[in-house]
C-alpha cells in the first residue's frame, strides 16, 4: 500500500466512525471503508478519541433534561455543550444513530462496498472492493481511481473525506439510496450509480506470502526445505470476533512460518478485541492501563500465546485506537518490530451514557498508556523501523531476517 486505506467502517470520522476504542459492555446510564468498517440494563463502554479538553456528563446531561422539558431537542442541546467545550472527538448520537455504530461492531454498514487509500501520485485509489457489493456488481476493481462522488472531484480531498461522501455521512444516506461515481481505469474515464445497501465484512483477511524458502534457493538446506513462508494478517478493524480469528489463524499457521501483523488502515474498535488479538502473541502480562476519571485500572493478556514465532507489525497513520494499543503493546513487550509510519495518535477514552430525550452522549474521561507508560494521544507511536513507500516488502525482509520466512 502507497498510503493509509480508509475502509468499511463505521458512518463519520467524528462521531465514532472510526471505531474508536472500545470496552465491551453495556450502556450505562448514569465500545476508515468508505463504504465498509466494530442487554438487559444498559450496558457500560468506552471509547477513545483524541480530545482537546473534557466536559462534565451532568452539564451536558441537564442540558438535555431542560430542552425536553421545554419541549425542544435533547440532542441538540447536548451538541452545543459538547461543541463549546473543546472536546472535539466528544459525540452526541440520537437512537438511530447509536444504534448503527452499534452494528457496525458487529461488522455491519451501509455503503457501497470500497476501500479507499492515496496512491503513490496522491490520488484516491480503490484499494479493495467487497465482493459480492454494489461496487463489485458495476465491475469496479482495485486499483481504479475516483475522480468524482455525485459530480464533485474528489481527488485532493482527504481520503477519510471521500469515505464520508461514499457513505452519504452528511446526508444520512440509507440503504437504497444511490452516490455516482466517477471512476477511471487507465485512459478510461467512466461514470457508475451505485444504490448503498446494508453490508457485513469481514474485518481479518489472512494469506500466504512469499515462497516457502525451500522454492528460494536451489540447493536449499534441509532446514530451509522445510520452512513454509510467512502468513500475512490483516486486521482491518477490531470488531466483533476478529480477536478470535487472529488467534486462529496464529495457531493455524505452520508452526516454521512468520506472521506479518498488516495494522495499516485499522481505525479501531473493541478494546476486548485487540486484547484478544495481543493475547494470540503473549503469554500473558499487561497489555495496556488506563484511567477513568482518575482511577487507574489496566488490561492483561491471556496467558498461553505464541512467544516464539517471528513477528513483524506493519502500521502508518490510519493506524488507531485499539490497534495503537496492541501495536505498543507488542512493541513495548519487546515481542514484535514494528515497521511503517507514525501511528494517528489517538488514545482518550470515552464513555457513552444515555441522556434524557433518548439520545447518547460519548465524553472523554481518561486516557491509556501502553505497558511501558508512554501516552498514545496526539503523539502516536514510532515504529521500529520508519518507512515510506514499499513498506510491506520493507516488513517482510525484516521478517525474513527474524527467520520468518518469506
Amino acid at each position: 500500500m502507497s498510503g493509509p486505506t480508509q475502509c468499511f467502517g463505521p458512518r463519520g470520522v467524528r462521531r465514532g466512525a472510526a471505531l474508536t476504542l472500545v470496552f465491551a459492555g453495556v450502556l450505562a446510564t448514569g465500545a476508515v471503508t468508505g463504504s465498509l468498517p466494530r442487554g438487559g440494563a444498559k450496558s457500560e463502554a468506552l471509547a477513545s478519541r483524541s480530545v482537546a479538553s473534557t466536559v462534565d456528563r451532568d452539564e451536558v446531561a441537564d442540558a438535555a433534561a431542560r430542552a425536553v422539558a421545554d419541549g425542544e431537542s435533547g440532542k441538540e442541546a447536548a451538541e452545543e455543550v459538547v461543541s463549546r467545550s473543546g472536546d472535539r472527538w466528544g459525540a452526541v448520537y440520537d437512537e438511530r444513530q447509536y444504534e448503527e455504530f452499534e452494528q457496525a461492531l458487529d461488522g455491519s454498514y451501509t455503503g457501497v462496498g470500497i476501500a479507499a487509500k492515496r496512491s503513490a501520485d496522491g490520488q484516491v485509489e480503490v484499494a479493495r472492493v467487497q465482493p459480492g457489493g454494489p461496487a463489485d456488481r458495476a465491475g469496479i476493481e482495485p486499483g481504479d481511481l475516483l475522480r468524482t462522488i455525485d459530480g464533485h472531484r474528489v481527488d485532493k480531498r482527504p481520503v477519510a473525506e471521500v469515505v464520508a461522501l461514499l457513505r452519504g455521512d452528511r446526508t444520512e444516506a440509507a440503504a437504497g439510496s444511490t452516490v455516482v461515481l466517477g471512476i477511471g481505469r487507465g485512459a478510461r474515464q467512466r461514470t457508475e450509480t451505485l444504490r448503498r445497501a446494508r453490508l457485513t465484512t469481514d474485518p481479518v483477511t489472512v494469506r500466504r506470502i512469499g515462497p516457502p524458502r525451500s522454492a528460494a534457493s536451489s540447493a536449499p538446506s534441509a532446514a530451509a526445505s522445510s520452512s513454509s513462508g510467512a502468513v500475512m494478517i490483516e486486521v482491518d478493524s477490531f470488531t466483533r470476533g476478529s480477536g478470535a480469528k487472529v488467534r486462529d489463524a496464529v495457531r493455524d499457521a505452520p508452526s516454521d512460518a512468520g506472521v506479518l501483523l498488516d495494522l495499516r488502515g485499522n481505525s479501531g474498535g473493541l478494546v476486548t478485541e485487540a486484547v484478544t488479538a495481543a493475547s494470540a502473541f503473549l503469554d500473558g502480562g499487561l497489555v495496556a492501563t488506563y484511567d477513568v476519571h482518575g482511577e487507574q485500572r489496566a488490561l492483561y493478556a491471556q496467558p498461553g500465546g505464541d512467544t516464539d514465532r517471528p513477528l513483524v507489525v506493519l502500521v502508518d497513520g490510519g493506524t488507531m485506537s485499539a490497534a495503537e494499543l496492541l501495536t505498543g503493546a507488542l512493541q513495548d513487550r519487546g515481542r514484535a518490530v514494528t515497521v511503517g509510519s507514525r501511528t494517528f495518535g489517538k488514545g482518550s477514552v470515552q464513555m457513552p451514557s444515555k441522556l434524557p430525550g433518548g439520545s447518547v452522549a460519548e465524553l472523554t474521561v481518561g486516557h491509556y498508556r501502553t505497558p511501558a507508560g508512554r501516552s498514545v494521544d496526539e503523539h502516536g507511536i514510532t515504529p521500529d523501523l520508519t518507512v515510506g513507500s514499499k513498506a510491506e516488502q520493507r516488513a517482510e525482509t525484516v521478517l525474513s531476517g527474524l527467520g520468518g520466512g518469506s
